[in-house]
């Protein structure tokens, strides 16, 4: 009988223990601003950034989980965790644009809720492209680097339009479930009338655009230092 194996998780971890060290360094430096500006204005304003570091954590925690395979994963394992993985996606670099609630507030340095709010974005930023790595990765592994490529670039482009239905429809990844009707009618009417809805797509073609040249950027500086330390 076939048996589906895995990873020992201390050899995954060990590998990715930099990554996780310095994200969760990251991530409770923006806990700690956030909780000192509530301690010190006693106003829950960007109290609500905790619950969307939680929402971008969790495509992140997903990959993590399917990467503990050690063979390439069936479809029907990837396929369901993928759909899943891609609803949630988008809520990482969804946070990039909470940097509109950055305006002068009395009480509190400007440069102070500029720094809370970069720290999230930043973030955000650095889940989603740790997240889309490892999903890029099992994709290769069982499709091939140009599939891998594709999806990869596939998956920035949908993410920023879930960022744009977010924003500026006021849509969250759960109305595929509890508001399935008001979601599809608002998709498709996007992808019949484009012209119609010139500011969809432009927000969706330039900010994935700036998310696929920032996550060719980290992977191009990955793939220095792994040449650097081969010549070694």
């Amino acid at each position: 009988m076939a048996t589906t194996t895995l990873h020992a998780p201390a050899p995954f971890l060990r590998r990715r223990l930099g990554l996780i060290l310095l994200l969760g360094i990251s991530l409770t430096l923006s806990f700690m601003l956030i909780a000192c500006r509530v301690v010190y204005t006693r106003e829950l304003t960007f109290v609500f950034l905790l619950w969307n570091l939680f929402l971008a954590f969790i495509p992140f925690g997903l990959s993590m989980l399917l990467g503990l395979t050690d063979r390439p994963l069936r479809a029907r394992v990837l396929l369901p965790v993928g759909a899943v993985w891609l609803l949630f996606f988008p809520n990482a670099p969804y946070i990039l644009t909470d940097l509109f609630h950055l305006t002068p507030r009395a009480g509190v340095p400007y440069w102070y809720d500029l720094a809370l709010l970069l720290s999230c974005a930043w973030n955000g930023l650095m889940l989603a492209y740790a997240s889309l790595l490892d999903m890029q990765m099992l994709v290769q592994r069982r499709l091939g680097a140009a599939v891998g490529w594709g999806f990869a670039t596939v998956a920035l482009l949908l993410s920023s339009f879930g960022v744009y239905l977010g924003r500026y429809l006021r849509f969250n990844s759960w109305d595929i479930i509890t508001n399935p009707l008001m979601l599809f009618y608002d998709i498709m009417s996007r992808i019949l009338h484009p012209f119609a809805h010139l500011g969809t797509w432009g927000v969706t073609l330039l900010y994935g655009v700036f998310l696929l040249l920032g996550y060719l950027t980290v992977r191009q500086l990955g793939q220095l230092r792994s040449d650097e330390t081969a010549n070694f």
